[in-house]
């Protein structure tokens, strides 16, 4: 059975049992602080279980794009190693929120699989939880029961809490599960030993496919459980998985949802792929790293994270470098080749997950333009390593944690080049370093968080929109927060002016006031579907009515640059054209950044032009139109402009300034008319990633402001400049007379130096055929000085040359040996001329041949060429 229709039939059956199949969310997590990456299909579904909203539909169903590759759940490094790690993976799920419960979900799984995929029965097993005496729960009999009405008992088998109770997290919604798995091995396999005791025993042919997860309990952050309300239905199946079953694979590498991946790097590469799993079949292994990493960092892209040094595309960044050392290091392949792996995943996966497709050209240039950029660090970090001394045995841990650190270069490539020169790695000082610098972050990371406490049923509503003061809202729940060095609070309100951060836009500040005792709103930021006020204070009085009032000229500023934003990316279309995309925005309260697709960079007069454009529309004074809870076919037929990497529902809110110039769909604060903006300046357009281009602005009293420092600053320049009619070429001509003066005191420093080698060359001394040279070089420019360490050494080879000069007032030595010399008495200038560089309190280093040293004591440096003579002739005369 073709993937497509393992995955349409999945879905086809659910709605068939009044399910509403929704969208995948995206794969970048924004309004959670707990998550990076979507890693579970339950967690745009996340605030129903918390009982933070409730959900529109009771029964939904879906496929999910996920990643594991951070924090708890990460299978990075065992991803290619077997058959059904990865990184990326679809995972099917269908949910109940407070409607059906054990008895139906076991149901339906058992007839999906049985009945619409045909698996064969007896080759089924079920788990389910078999209780825990520590945290007082008995066995799921209930599931139990309800199991066999479709399976023998004997195939029914009890596991503790490690296989059979999941949980969220530390805290939060869990309960029992119940997981089917399935035997794949032979009937003789399966006579000769039953599948029953293979279950959860690391046997590959025998594997879970399908876990059912019944939520009935919360745990609280002191570890304790209490019943949930209402009961839920959380169901998450491997979609690589079932489609290995059902196309009789060994391996989800080997389905048609790999294998046409993996078939071009074969072909590519005239490498032949086995499908060994021996440790040593390292071609093999690359392949699978390669048609799984791919999947991984494309599907980031689509949803618009882009490789980066820090947050998600951190993560990004290092999977797509993990793939390239693969392909580098046992693929042979020294130039960009992942890239063009991307149209082959569009046509296995682009149909369903369209943005695929949609952002297929961002998706091969920034992927290309990351290989060219690694493969880069992958020489340097091999010039690193041949820098090292010939008869150094073993690399030490601190330097393979730097050129992992610094050059992101792998260890275990690191381990692979020093094997092929006979040389070994630190390995226990690596880790060591990695895990204190891991440790470093942990403690400067970590946030604790106590259990909400609850004041007030009821949900959050904002208002924000429409007002900035709120005379009568409650306090609904609190928590607090503890992090190294800041205690804060959490509160959340029955209704709320305060705007979460979201969007690109920060969050408001302001004053609470409960019965008139005035609290600070520090920032608002959102979890999920939560509006998180946070203080540094919690009032006496929780139960208090409370008035809240957003820092009102503040957000006003916020709403300039948010409207700002719009035009803006309204004007780059217009001036660039239609393949510029938003790629992220910052809107704060002094100046704004928008990132954009673009493939160079902007050329000044294209700035000009949309820098223009967007004045001219803010000074048309264009009335904003809003319209709320739109239905998002409706936004469609509009033309309005969609986000990639957000999740829409199924109504939406439309921001309009001009139908023909600027429609968005967006959650943020707006002007009610552009001219409020004021005037908008841009200050800086510049490249942030391979076809991402960044452009900062500011607007309003931000931008009066900077004008008038320019202002302020040019008119300082034509005072200094006494005042010419053409300030611009009265500083070209004083650039081209400096120009002048500076070639004539270079000619100088030259003639000079020619003068000083000529002198020195005379006071050289020759004892065996070899030309010594102690002396004070008279320039302040090292540069000249290794020059004419240099011109001397060749031309009066063999030599030895110990300079001593001043380089911007301190004190320089510089040791030269003819590569003969060095050769034939074995000798290393980086380590002898810290023999005689104390008296000016330095030290150096070079290369064999060559070596300098910067000190900090000038007055030293007579003693140190004497210091140099008795070391030099010492070793000569041995």
């Amino acid at each position: 059975m073709e993937s497509r229709l393992i995955r349409k039939k999945f879905l086809d059956f659910f709605e068939s049992h009044q399910h509403k199949i929704v969208d995948s969310a995206p794969i970048v997590i924004k309004n959670d602080p707990t998550l990076m990456f979507t890693n579970a299909g339950m967690n745009q579904f996340k605030d129903y279980f918390l009982g933070n909203k409730t959900s529109p539909f009771p029964r939904i169903a879906d496929t999910q794009k996920c990643l594991r590759v951070s924090g708890k759940h990460n299978d990075l490094e065992e991803v290619g190693t077997d058959g059904y790690h990865h990184t990326m993976f679809e995972m099917l799920g269908n949910w109940s929120f407070g409607d059906y419960f054990k008895e139906q979900a076991i149901e339906m799984a058992w007839k999906l699989l049985t009945e619409v995929y045909q698996l064969p029965k007896e080759n089924l097993y079920v788990s389910v939880f078999g209780g825990d005496e520590k945290e007082g729960l008995a066995k799921d009999t209930d599931a139990v029961q309800y199991w066999k009405k479709w399976i023998a008992e004997d195939r029914i088998l009890f596991f503790g809490k490690k296989d059979n109770f999941w949980e969220m997290g530390d805290s939060g919604p869990c309960g029992p599960c119940s997981e089917i798995h399935v035997d794949l091995r032979t009937k003789e396999e399966q006579q000769k030993k039953p599948g029953a005791s293979l279950v959860n025993a690391g046997t590959p042919e025998v594997m879970e496919i399908w876990n059912l997860v019944f939520i009935q309990f919360n745990r609280k952050a002191n570890g304790s459980l209490e019943e949930l309300p209402a009961k839920h239905i959380d169901t998450g199946m491997g979609f690589e998985r079932i489609s290995m079953v059902l196309q009789n694979k060994k391996s989800s590498y080997d389905t048609d949802i790999f294998n046409p991946l993996i078939h071009f790097i074969s072909e590519s590469t005239k490498i032949p792929y086995t499908g060994s799993y021996d440790k040593n079949a390292k071609t093999d292994l690359a392949m699978r790293v390669l048609a799984d990493h791919i999947r991984a960092v494309s599907f980031a892209i689509a949803d618009g994270s882009i490789p980066s040094n820090t947050g998600p595309g951190y993560v990004i960044r290092r999977i797509l470098r993990r793939a390239v050392r693969y392909s580098y290091s046992f693929l042979h392949i020294k130039s960009p080749f992942i890239y063009k792996m991307v149209p082959i995943l569009i046509e296995i996966m682009g149909d369903v997950f369209t943005e695929l497709k949609q952002q297929r050209e961002l998706i091969i240039k920034v992927i290309r333009e990351e290989e060219s950029s690694f493969l880069k660090t992958l020489e340097d970090g091999l010039k690193r390593l041949e820098q090292l001394e010939s008869n150094q045995q073993k690399i030490s841990g601190q330097l393979a944690f730097e050129l992992y650190d610094t050059y992101g270069f792998p260890f275990d490539l690191t381990q692979l080049i020093a094997r092929e020169n006979n040389k070994e790695v630190d390995e226990a000082g690596f880790h060591a370093a990695m895990a204190e610098q891991k440790e470093r972050s942990r403690s400067d990371a970590k946030k604790e968080y106590s259990d909400w406490n609850l004041v007030k049923e009821g949900q959050t509503h904002f208002v924000g929109y429409d007002t900035l003061e709120v005379d009568n809202s409650h306090l609904l729940r609190w928590r607090k927060t503890e992090s190294k060095s800041q205690t804060n609070y959490q509160l959340v309100f029955e209704q709320t002016p305060f705007y979460p951060e979201g969007g690109g836009q920060i969050g408001d500040t302001g004053i609470v006031y409960f019965d008139g005792f005035p609290v600070e709103v520090k920032d608002t930021v959102k979890e999920n579907d939560l509006i998180l006020h946070i203080t540094e204070v919690l009032p006496e009085n929780l139960n208090a009515s409370v008035r809240m009032n957003v820092n009102g000229y503040r957000r006003s500023l916020i709403e300039n640059n948010h409207s700002a934003t719009h035009l803006l990316h309204a004007a780059l279309r217009k001036v660039l054209g239609n393949h510029v995309q938003q790629r992220g925005s910052l809107v704060r309260e002094d100046y704004l950044r928008f990132d954009f697709s673009h493939f160079q960079k902007m050329e000044d007069s294209e700035i000009s032009k949309v820098e223009q454009l967007v004045n001219e529309k803010i000074r048309q004074n264009i009335i904003r139109e809003e319209n709320r809870n739109l239905p998002i076919d409706q936004a469609k037929q509009a033309g309005a402009m969609m986000l990639f990497g957000e999740k829409y529902g199924d109504k939406v809110r439309m921001i309009t300034f001009d139908p023909a110039y600027s429609i968005e769909l967006c959650g943020g604060c707006h002007v009610e008319a552009t001219g409020q903006i004021g005037y908008f300046k841009i200050i800086s357009e510049s490249a942030i990633a391979a076809g991402i281009r960044r452009i900062e602005a500011v607007s309003g009293k931000e931008s009066e402001r900077l004008i008038q420092e320019q202002f302020s600053q040019v008119h300082s320049i034509k005072q200094l400049l006494k005042n010419p009619k053409d300030i611009k070429t009265a500083v070209e001509s004083l650039i081209e007379e400096n120009k002048n003066l500076q070639k004539m005191m270079n000619d100088l420093k030259l003639e000079k130096a020619q003068v000083l080698k000529k002198e020195l060359i005379s006071a050289m001394n020759t004892v065996q055929g070899i030309h010594f040279l102690f002396g004070k070089f008279d320039s302040d420019d090292s540069n000249i000085v290794k020059d004419l360490v240099f011109q001397i050494g060749k031309e009066k080879a063999p030599s030895v040359i110990v300079s001593a000069s001043l380089s911007n007032n301190k004190p320089l030595l510089m040791l030269y040996i003819s590569p003969e010399l060095v050769s034939k008495y074995d000798l290393n200038a980086s380590k002898m001329i810290n023999l005689f560089s104390a008296p000016i309190e330095g030290r150096g280093g070079g290369q064999n041949f060559f070596a300098s040293a910067g000190g900090k004591n000038p007055d030293g440096l007579n003693l140190a060429l004497d210091q140099a003579k008795e070391v030099i002739y010492a070793v000569f005369k041995n």
